[in-house]
């Protein structure tokens, strides 16, 4: 089954020097009941694309948690044998689940990240992040969700498993722009 798991630059960088990512619990994002649900005319590609999507609006989060990473939201598409059944807290909708497990390196099928344009939309939505999660009732609320509903207007780069390292190592020292 086809994972995604919300990442930064930095985050994969670790994870790709480590052979995995962890540790467990850990959040990810993938075509589940209440997504397909959701979904119910979308095909299995529209279905992934709405788990992808879930999963990169998640790094936006990561990102805003990391002053430091580079304002490009990143998914990692990995393949994994087994996903554990939804505990029932799930909305209609949604594409998260609870892994207890770490994704070894060798799972990895691909990343997705933002290029260079995407970094002033990703970056204003990083700083927004916490007003958009919070109360519906700040007059700020409504111009946060835009923001970071604007990210989805960014495509997503694919690199394939081997050109991993190559983008990181041109990113600097674990995952950090070189100046």
């Amino acid at each position: 089954m086809r994972i995604y798991i919300p990442s930064t630059i930095p985050l994969l960088d670790a994870a790709c020097h480590a052979g995995e990512f962890g540790p467990a619990p850990q959040t990810v994002y993938a075509v589940t009941p209440a997504l397909r649900e959701w979904f119910a005319t979308a095909d299995d590609e529209e279905l992934e694309y709405a788990a992808m999507e879930q999963a990169a609006r998640a790094s936006v989060g990561l990102i805003a948690a990391d002053p430091d990473a580079p304002r490009k939201r990143v998914v990692v598409a990995c393949d994994v044998s087994a996903i554990p059944p939804a505990d029932g807290t799930v909305q209609l909708g949604d594409a998260r689940l609870e892994l207890h497990v770490v994704v070894p390196w060798t799972a990895v099928a691909a990343a997705h990240l933002d290029g260079d344009p995407a970094v002033e939309v990703v970056r204003k939505a990083a700083e927004l992040w916490d007003v958009a999660q919070g109360d519906t009732a700040n007059p700020a609320h409504e111009d946060a969700v835009f923001a970071l509903d604007s990210c989805e207007g960014e495509d997503l780069l694919w690199y394939a498993t081997q050109e991993i390292p190559d983008f990181l190592a041109a990113q600097g020292p674990r995952g950090r722009l070189r100046s």
